[in-house]
């Protein structure tokens, strides 16, 4: 087979990030792209891990009393049309149906015929038209609080796409909630965001901020967007999920009133929330190495691959017979919700085999031979240590100790991540310096620059907009937890009360 190769994935992430990223989703077999422009066709591997961030977060949204529905992937441009702000914010994103058959053309191709009297909007989000059926299931306050999510797919017809990041077709979920007062709603808009930052944390292993979008970067027709931000390792934010108090704004324009205690009539005041596969982007820029993707193993597609290896043909039945009886009885473990999912690759593809689960991501590589078998032991990888490092076990201690381990790996992942974000996020001041933070060459490692500036803002859009303008860099979020703090805006000079985190975005 040669020698070892040095690293699985070139370019490596110091060479060419965005490019390593491409071919980490390659290397992993998790996606690729579709015929369709900027879609994605999402392989058994990503899907697995996406279903499994689907079933805990489920869990979560029904323990808060939420329960599912489904609505139409359709929505009439007149709906839209009823919020002003929010048409605006999603106009240039809309895929639109005017058609609603093919027909033979003059030169024998198909060609749209029939066209619609009203066209159709695929739609970008659903607060219209989930308003829309409110509007019909509301009369009184005793229908309320009403609490609706829906896993689905949505369109928004991007320009420059990337796997999981940003595509025009993407899965997500959309929480849609009305409350009698204003206070349950913002009750309400907090609660999803400490679930999302739950799952984000505990789960995916990646360390967030809760904060407060800015006027600018709000949800189109929201009163308040709350945030969870998150630091890749090439220092730049991604926003990995969002709650949205939308206040009366689309109560009114879609018709959601109600008869209240004191029989006056009141619109309600409404939430939405959401998050997509775009945490399966985070996750891989989170923690991903120069081999592969490394699977935080709560979400982990499975758990463990079992690697038997026998050189001679009368060694195979034992290996094998020893190989199934371990996976029967791995299988029986519970971990994190749900049964231990094990792999058995009987391959025989030599030092190969080992190197597509490193670069699947797979928390533990198990080899098993003869001599293994000898010493009734294995002999184990862990994914977040070197692909070198391996260590004998007895078969026992790694059947009972095997949760404990997976645990060590799920904390080594979410603290290394930590530990990065804090390494690359410092108190700026001075004007000259946040520039310097933000410019590559500016500062005496061209390769090392950016992360999360915390710095004193005045609170004015114009000097957001400067900041953007001139070295696209945005205000990511107004940290929930940030302490008042008088000092000087990093742009005018002009009194701030507090910091906020700049940083460059995907």
């Amino acid at each position: 087979m040669g020698k070892p190769q040095k690293n699985a994935i070139s370019p490596t992430r110091v060479e060419d990030y965005p490019e390593w990223y491409q071919q980490v989703i390659k290397a992993s077999d998790m996606a690729e792209r579709a015929p369709v422009r900027g879609c994605m066709v999402i392989k058994p591997w990503g899907y697995a891990l996406w279903e499994n961030i689907v079933a805990q977060m489920d869990r979560m949204f029904k323990a808060t009393g939420v329960k599912n529905a489904y609505f139409p992937l359709f929505i009439p441009i007149n709906f839209l049309e009823q919020e002003a702000e929010h048409v605006e914010g999603f106009a240039k994103e809309c895929a639109v149906v005017t058609h609603h058959r093919l027909e033979k053309g003059p030169e024998g191709g198909l060609v749209p015929g029939g066209p619609l009297t009203d066209p159709l909007v695929v739609r970008p989000t659903s607060e219209t038209i989930i308003g829309d059926s409110f509007s019909k299931w509301v009369s009184s306050y005793r229908d309320l609080p009403l609490l609706i999510n829906q896993w689905a797919n949505v369109v928004r017809w991007e320009m420059r796409t990337r796997i999981f990041l940003r595509t025009s077709e993407f899965l997500w979920q959309e929480g849609h909630t009305a409350h009698a007062t204003d206070t349950e709603a913002i009750e309400r808009t907090h609660m999803m965001l400490k679930v999302y930052t739950r799952m984000v944390q505990d789960y995916l292993a990646i360390p967030v901020i809760e904060g407060r979008k800015t006027a600018a970067e709000r949800f189109p027709g929201a009163v308040d967007t709350l945030c969870i931000e998150a630091m890749m390792q090439d220092r730049k934010a991604l926003q990995a999920g969002t709650s949205h108090f939308l206040g009366q704004n689309f109560a009114k324009a879609s018709g959601i009133r109600f008869q209240t205690e004191k029989e006056a009539e009141d619109f309600a005041w409404t939430t939405s929330w959401g998050t997509s596969t775009r945490m399966i982007g985070g996750l891989i820029m989170t923690h991903g190495d120069d081999d592969g993707v490394i699977m935080p193993p709560r979400v982990a597609p499975a758990h463990v691959v079992l690697l038997p290896i026998y050189r001679k043909p009368e060694e195979r039945e034992q290996v094998m017979a020893y190989v199934s009886e371990l996976a029967d009885t791995l299988r029986k473990i519970r971990y994190a919700d749900r049964d231990l999912v094990v792999e058995i690759d009987d391959r025989d593809i030599g030092g190969a085999r080992g190197w597509d689960w490193i670069k699947k991501g797979i928390p533990l590589r198990v080899e098993i031979g003869p001599r293994d078998m000898a010493k009734d032991s294995v002999f184990v990888g862990r994914r977040d240590h070197g692909h070198r490092e391996k260590t004998a076990m007895p078969r026992e201690a790694f059947i009972s100790g095997l949760t404990d381990i997976l645990d060590e790996i799920q904390d080594h992942l979410f603290q290394r991540a930590c530990r990065f974000r804090d390494d690359n996020t410092r108190k700026v001041d001075d004007r000259e310096e946040f520039y310097a933070w933000f410019t590559p060459k500016s500062v005496e490692k061209p390769e090392i620059h950016g992360g999360f500036a915390l710095s004193p803002w005045c609170g004015d859009a114009a000097c957001e907009a400067t900041i953007k303008e001139d070295l696209n860099v945005t205000i990511r979020c107004i940290p929930l937890d940030r302490e008042e703090e008088k000092g000087k805006c990093i742009c005018c000079g002009k009194p701030s009360n507090g910091r906020v985190v700049f940083a460059k975005a995907y």
